[in-house]
């Protein structure tokens, strides 16, 4: 992944979040009088009647399964739209104890907010939805707004089109004395001298800003600075960790992250190399520092630990961090 690439990822992550924050806002009353499937219905249903109406076919009872729309929906419990046709919600709603559901023997309640949010679902459509983070992104029309001078691109737009919503202003255009303060602290983690910032603002080259990113890519403080984020992500450590906490000889590996940086490597070749890079082809000794990454587990030094068990602690840990960093998911259940 190039050193640019790799900027404007991270920095492109820092804006979507800001125009996520901006452009969600104006929709949170909406929302929260809407009931969401996996926010609100779900966790209800998974800890309330899945116990006896779910996936589990040994557990289920009535051959209902309220994990299955389709299921419940042929077998008349659920009637989307007609909460006064449903099973579902005259049983929630019974007076009488040996119709009312979850069964009293169950020891579980519904209280009113959850029996409401279950009645609302259904006669909205008893629609279920895929998680968000399964859900493809669309991109969203860009706002019009009365200043068409000021945007320079379509996030632009959904911070000044809420901006004139609240009757603000948006701020002015940072001075040189600012913006080479900002490049080298988010390109190298370091601030400018005085004679960098001001070479920089006497520049009257009109590439001036372009050359400065250019030349700041270029840094070997540029590895140092972004690699960090990467380190964070892998747990790394200079420690072992728990009492004894000794030093650990896991810096060729950080070094390596470094070089990978500053020297464009492609971000497949930084993925197979973590991951694999001992089992390549005849591997080079860079290729097998790569796999450290596997190597920032937590070590227990004390007396009288059982190995296999912090054996076990460290392999689930490099599987659940392998999940995290690479897929963004958890890997829970599946990490056994």
């Amino acid at each position: 992944m190039s050193k640019r690439a790799f900027h404007v990822l991270y920095s492109g992550v820092k804006k979507f979040t800001l125009f996520l924050s901006i452009a969600s806002f104006s929709c949170l009353l909406q929302a929260a009088d809407e009931v969401d499937y996996n926010r609100d219905v779900r966790p209800i249903l998974a800890e309330k009647c899945y116990p006896c109406h779910g996936p589990d076919k040994k557990a289920r009872k009535a051959k209902l399964r309220l994990d299955d729309l389709a299921a419940a929906v042929k077998s008349g419990a659920i009637t989307p739209g007609n909460p006064a046709e449903s099973e579902l919600v005259e049983r929630i709603f019974s007076d009488d104890p040996d119709e009312r559901m979850p069964p009293k023997k169950s020891k579980t309640r519904l209280d009113k907010r959850e029996q409401e949010l279950l009645r609302k679902w259904v006669a909205a459509g008893a629609r279920t939805s895929r998680h968000w983070a399964f859900v493809p992104p669309k991109r969203p029309a860009t706002p019009a707004t009365r200043n068409t001078a000021w945007p320079r691109n379509p996030i632009d737009h959904f911070i000044l089109a809420r901006l004139e919503k609240e009757k603000l202003k948006p701020a002015g255009e940072a001075d040189r004395y600012t913006l080479v303060r900002r490049l080298y602290l988010d390109l190298i983690g370091l601030p400018p001298t005085p004679e960098e910032a001001d070479a920089f603002v006497n520049d009257k080259n009109p590439k001036g800003y372009e050359n400065l990113v250019d030349r700041l890519l270029k840094s070997p403080s540029y590895g140092e600075r972004w690699a960090r984020e990467w380190l964070d992500l892998a747990r790394y450590a200079d420690s072992n960790g728990y009492e004894k906490d000794r030093g650990r000889t896991i810096w060729p590996w950080r070094d390596w992250v470094i070089r990978a940086l500053n020297e464009d490597m492609p971000y497949d070749q930084f993925t197979i190399e973590q991951l694999a890079g001992d089992m390549l082809p005849n591997p080079t000794p860079s290729q097998v520092v790569a796999t450290g990454f596997h190597r920032n587990t937590m070590i227990n030094e004390e007396g009288g630990i059982d190995p296999l068990e912090y054996r076990f602690y460290s392999m689930v840990d490099r599987v659940a961090t392998t999940g995290t960093v690479w897929m963004g998911l958890t890997t829970g259940c599946a990490q056994c």
